[in-house]
């Protein structure tokens, strides 16, 4: 059974990538992203952390994961798998702007839909879902930029602060077990600072 269709013009923008080569897909969504980040997060021992839902935490993981293996070398054999990373990062910042655009009502869905088609660029129908979405859930969209975006802040502070001591792998199984919750509160707890996180008076 083949569950990737062939290559084609005719296919959208995400099935178009993952016809192409489907890994910069496994990556965000299997492995090392969302899913095996939510297999170690539904064992943590704590019921709240085991079901609580962050989209940056959870996003961020899935968009850090793809950069990631960038930078391991996963797509060296191939440049135009590389293009699609970068085109995803493209995808990603686009979202943040569609995103606060159309909330403050600034884009129609239809200029949303129109402006992602031509500057990711992607089909129409794909931008359209993409702009739907993005109306029915404000600030959705952002969480995969801020979450990437807050993952690598903490893996440099770590890295500062840990110095000779630091290991990536411990750091990448604490944000991967602990992904369900804010990162602000993962640092607080990795690193003990607690200034992004409102403490109760």
């Amino acid at each position: 059974t083949r569950y990737v269709p062939q290559p084609s013009g005719n296919l959208g923008y995400f099935w178009r990538a993952t016809a192409q080569d489907p890994r910069p897909i496994i990556v965000h969504e299997g492995i090392p992203g969302h899913y095996f980040q939510l297999c170690l997060s539904w064992k943590h021992e704590d019921p709240i952390r085991r079901h609580y839902y962050d989209s940056g935490a959870n996003e961020g993981i899935g968009f850090y994961a793809e950069e990631m293996m960038l930078q391991a070398g996963l797509f060296d054999d191939s440049p135009h798998s590389r293009e699609i990373i970068y085109n995803f990062i493209r995808l990603r910042a686009l979202r943040v702007e569609v995103d606060v655009k159309l909330a403050l009502g600034q884009f129609s869905l239809e200029e949303a839909a129109k402006y992602l088609e031509q500057k990711v660029p992607m089909d129409g129908q794909t931008a359209r879902q993409e702009a739907i979405a993005f109306s029915t859930g404000p600030g959705q969209a952002l969480t995969y930029q801020i979450g990437k975006l807050q993952i690598t802040q903490l893996l440099a502070e770590a890295r500062l602060q840990q110095g000779d001591k630091f290991n990536l792998r411990a750091f990448h199984d604490f944000v991967w077990k602990n992904g369900n919750v804010p990162i602000a509160l993962q640092k607080w707890e990795y690193l003990g600072k607690n200034g992004e996180v409102p403490v109760a008076k």
